[in-house]
């Protein structure tokens, strides 16, 4: 097989090379002719990888240290699409690949064969960041010699390898040196703060978003940005330059130049520090970083804060001193800007617009006050949006939206200045033992495709489900106590969370419990698996008919909610402003109340990106979890890693001061209980965390289109085609055609493509889909680029399809697990206590049965015996005879004795034999039943009767 391998690859090969951009930096490719490989190839991608390594790592110089990331090049109809499939792999230092490095690598081609399967590679590379490289040549091996060390590895058990060697959690762990619970904060004295509004403007040079315009304008609190002339709008426009500076390029530049040198007079004149852009992390501030990065001689340094690939603030020095920090008015405020100035500020006037797909730079000049004013008006309603929420969460909380990043963090703020009672319920900071636990079991909502196709249905969604959960449910409190041992302990007299074995039986067809598979989609499945649950939940589940056995947990206290107040409060002031017609405050008050539980949950650990000097480049491409690493400028470079939000070194552990995840997974955990009922009902089409599709309407006093926690019935469905989680259509009375599809071909997607799925499920297309602004966090360029997807839908990733017999899918049955979770010492235990009680149920059934048998056989016994003495007594009695229609009554000429049997006609006695006397009478008597019978013809021998 290897040899066939070997044989292809050399056929495919179109070409090989290898480059070192900068020092300690290389990247090696193969690329490859038609027929291209294609993502489920993925043995073949790893001899290529293997060949790579070895050719042109390996084989090369001597290296301290060094870790390499995997890169495919897709084939699309357009051309071709570059990305990393995965974080970086370590190297093991100058030998061979090892069994471990071959299992890492082989777990990112089978995750991207699954995801991507059929697509076609016309490329494959490797980016390795090499450390302590010494200069020294190595004795290079043979191609042959090289093709010995890959077979021995391809053909050792890879997949088995373990890779993970992750520790079991301990109970106990370091002292901490940070807050062990989240602290109150008490009320600013100080007054709102000003700030300034911004936006740039861009048009597509060889794909690539470049600015041709940029404006601000310096907002002070209570002002109204109406009264603003123009001229109070300061605007920068490239083509001003048209006839000194003649490339674009430099223009532009120029452009930028002016617009933040501008910036930063205003900011020190006026002792403003906080610009505000829409959508700044994912545009704007993109846009800003590459030019401060490209521009370090310019005297200025900048900070990025850099968390999951999302830019949510750019700090900005001049010899160390401040100048500006640029932030995002879409992480407060997440929405469009049209929406918010339509509730916010409908006074400024609508959102303009203008042909982006027909502005070129050939044309800008003649559109120059067409394109200004757009962007001028851009900037007026972020002004009037931001100062209308900065008016509101003043007045009511006295807190600044200057002061926080997002709305979560705003959310957080208000809780716990007005409404956090920190002495009567201080809520406990978990240390990294107990958040690495408790995490274990947040997982969140409960979204699930039961029936594919359904006819006049009822659409419900219920009123603010998690701030209704949050008033309305016990959570946990106190200092949790880790118990190392909970097996045989009665489940409801915990409190916490467990970690637990858990048998869900076939026979519940809607389960209860969540499980997340070894490619983390959640499941709720049947079978037996080990998990970490809330204890609410586990006692519910174990009434469902689930069997539940406690292991190990933390502890907490059950305590009222700390929450009542600030749900109460906020959900009374919502309906206030709804009535009274004040869409911007019901906006307010609704987008706070939904936020703040998420902010409990924040994972300490994320996807930290950094813009650095070389020093720090080279320490960070050498720690455990790169992404990637890349070269900016001659002075600045780019670094992800997955690392603690609190502490780069990830030597302490230092989470966010207000992450106490056990809040978050207790509030998700009884949202899916609330939920339950509805979802569990067998007329249940679709779920997804607060929302049901059912068959038939619900009880009148369930329903309720204000009341905190119940249902409202959003919408009546006519049709309605369910195909995944998250990907359905219905068709509605009130709002016709209703759409959701997930995923980056979501708008390429219509009601005709859902009705063709359905009627073939195994209908997959090749579609190229085209991101506007994409970004290439390796240059920091933001893109109009094409990839390839494909649009189908996977069958059988959460639940079995159930089909008709016409092969028609009608239904989905949960699918069956068994994970004992590496506990399979522990878990036999309860296997055996399940078997023994399977045992003894069965004795007792059979010692019932028995029972019922010796009752049953005592009963017919005492029947019988009855009959005896029944037959016994009348034998000793006279018969009593009856009159027969044609009989004539003669008397006994002897009375029978009471071993006889009494007879009323008697047949003649054969002569010779008997001496009874026949009864004198002339009528004829019927035959006696017995074994005689009359002879047929002559007449018996005997004397004649008398």
């Amino acid at each position: 097989m290897f040899d066939a391998y070997l044989d292809r690859l050399n056929r495919l090969k179109k070409g090989e090379k290898c480059w070192d951009p900068y020092e300690g930096f290389r990247i090696a490719r193969i690329d490859f002719k038609p027929p291209y490989l294609q993502c489920a190839d993925y043995e073949m991608i790893l001899l290529v990888v293997l060949q790579l390594l070895m050719k042109h790592v390996y084989n090369t110089t001597e290296f301290e240290s060094g870790q390499f990331t995997i890169g495919y090049v897709m084939k699309i109809p357009s051309g071709e699409v570059t990305y990393t499939i995965g974080k970086a792999v370590p190297l093991n230092g100058n030998a061979a690949p090892n069994l471990e490095v071959c299992a890492q690598i082989l777990k990112l081609l089978i995750k991207k064969a699954e995801d991507y399967d059929k697509a076609l590679l016309s490329g494959v590379f490797i980016r390795v960041y090499l450390r302590g490289m010494q200069g020294t040549k190595k004795v290079p091996l043979s191609k042959d010699e090289m093709n010995a060390i890959i077979l021995q590895l391809m053909n050792a058990d890879i997949e088995n390898a373990d890779i993970d060697g992750s520790p079991e959690v301990q109970a106990m762990g370091k002292k901490s040196r940070y807050p062990n619970h989240i602290p109150a904060l008490k009320p600013t004295t100080k007054e709102r703060r000003p700030f300034i509004v911004a936006d740039t403007e861009t048009v597509l040079i060889n794909n690539v978003h470049v600015p041709y315009a940029a404006g601000f304008i310096a907002l002070r609190p209570g002002e109204d940005i109406g009264v603003y002339p123009d001229p109070a709008f300061e605007t920068y426009f490239s083509e001003d330059d048209l006839f000194h500076i003649p490339e674009f390029k430099d223009r532009s530049d120029r452009m930028l130049f002016d617009f933040l040198e501008h910036l930063a007079i205003l900011a020190n004149r006026t002792n403003i520090r906080t610009v505000y852009f829409h959508n700044f992390s994912r545009f704007d501030g993109i846009l800003l970083m590459k030019y401060y990065a490209s521009r370090a001689d310019k005297g200025y340094t900048f900070k990025p804060l850099l968390r999951n690939l999302k830019l949510y603030e750019l700090a900005v020095y001049r010899d160390r001193k401040l100048v500006f920090r640029l932030r995002d008015s879409y992480t407060l405020l997440p929405s469009s800007l049209a929406k918010l100035a339509k509730t916010l500020c409908p006074q400024l006037g609508s959102k303009g617009s203008i042909p982006h797909d027909e502005v070129r730079v050939a044309n800008l000049m003649d559109l120059r006050e067409q394109l200004l004013e757009y962007m001028i008006q851009d900037i007026r309603l972020l002004g009037g949006v931001m100062l209308k929420a900065q008016d509101i969460y003043w007045t009511k909380y006295k807190v600044d939206i200057e002061d926080c990043l997002t709305l979560s963090s705003l959310a957080m703020t208000i809780y716990r200045s007005k409404y956090y009672d920190s002495i009567s319920w201080p809520i406990h900071i978990p240390s990294r033992n107990e958040d690495t636990f408790i995490r274990r079991g947040y997982y969140g909502g409960h979204a699930d495709t039961y029936k594919p196709y359904g006819e006049n249905l009822y659409y419900y969604d219920v009123n603010s489900l998690y701030p209704y959960i949050m008033k309305s449910c016990p959570m946990p409190g106190g200092v949790p106590v880790w118990h190392a041992n909970l097996e045989g302990q009665e489940l409801s007299n915990l409190y916490g969370f467990i970690e637990a074995y858990v048998v869900c039986p076939n026979t519940i067809t809607r389960p209860f419990l969540p499980y997340r598979d070894h490619n983390d989609t959640l499941l709720f499945p049947t079978g037996k698996f080990v998990g970490v649950y809330f204890s609410e939940e586990l006692i519910y589940a174990r009434d469902l008919g689930y069997k539940i056995f406690p292991m190990r947990g933390y502890l907490f206290e059950k305590k009222p909610s700390p929450f009542d107040s600030f749900v109460t409060s906020l959900f009374a002031s919502r309906q206030e402003a709804k009535l009274s017609g004040d869409e911007a405050m019901a906006y307010s008050y609704k987008i706070l109340m939904n936020s703040l539980y998420g902010r409990f949950g924040i994972n300490p650990k994320s996807t930290i990106s950094e813009v650095c000097n070389r020093n720090r480049y080279d320490y960070l491409t050498q720690r455990d979890n790169l992404i990637f690493g890349d070269k900016l400028s001659e002075q600045y470079y780019i670094v992800s890693y997955v690392g603690n939000a609190g502490n780069v070194e990830d030597k302490d552990w230092n989470p966010p001061k207000i992450s106490a995840v056990q809040l978050a997974a207790a509030i998700t955990a009884q949202s899916r209980i609330h939920m339950y009922k509805y979802i569990s009902r067998p007329d249940c089409y679709y779920t997804d965390t607060d929302s049901a599709i059912l068959g038939s309407p619900l009880p009148e006093d369930e329903i309720s289109p204000i009341e905190l926690g119940k249902l409202k019935l959003e919408h009546f469905v006519k049709r309605g085609i369910f195909l995944a989680p998250k990907s359905y259509t219905i068709v509605t009375e009130e709002a016709g055609d209703i759409i959701k599809h997930k995923g980056p071909a979501k708008d390429l997607v219509n009601v005709d493509w859902f009705e063709s799925q359905y009627a073939d499920l195994s209908r997959t297309k090749q579609l190229t889909v085209e991101s506007h602004f994409r970004i290439d966090w390796h240059t920091l360029d933001i893109a109009k680029k094409a990839y390839q997807v494909t649009l189908g839908i996977k069958l059988g990733s959460k639940r079995e399809p159930v089909y008709d017999h016409n092969h028609v899918w009608v239904d989905t049955l949960p699918k069956d697990v068994t994970d004992f979770g590496g506990q399979e010492s522990q878990t036999l235990k309860f296997e055996l206590m399940i078997l023994r009680e399977l045992l003894e149920k069965k004795e007792r059934e059979y010692a019932q049965m028995l029972e019922k048998k010796d009752q049953a056989y005592a009963s017919l016994e005492s029947e019988m015996a009855k009959l005896r003495e029944e037959i016994q007594s009348r034998s000793a009695k006279p018969p009593t005879l009856h009159k027969h229609p044609t009989a004539v009554k003669r008397p006994l000429t002897k009375p029978p004795t009471g071993l006889e049997q009494p007879t009323l006609y008697m047949q003649p006695k054969p002569k010779g034999k008997g001496k009874g006397k026949e009864p004198k009478g002339k009528g004829k008597g019927k035959e006696p039943k017995g074994k005689g019978k009359k002879p047929k013809g002559k007449k018996p021998k005997g004397k004649k009767p008398p």
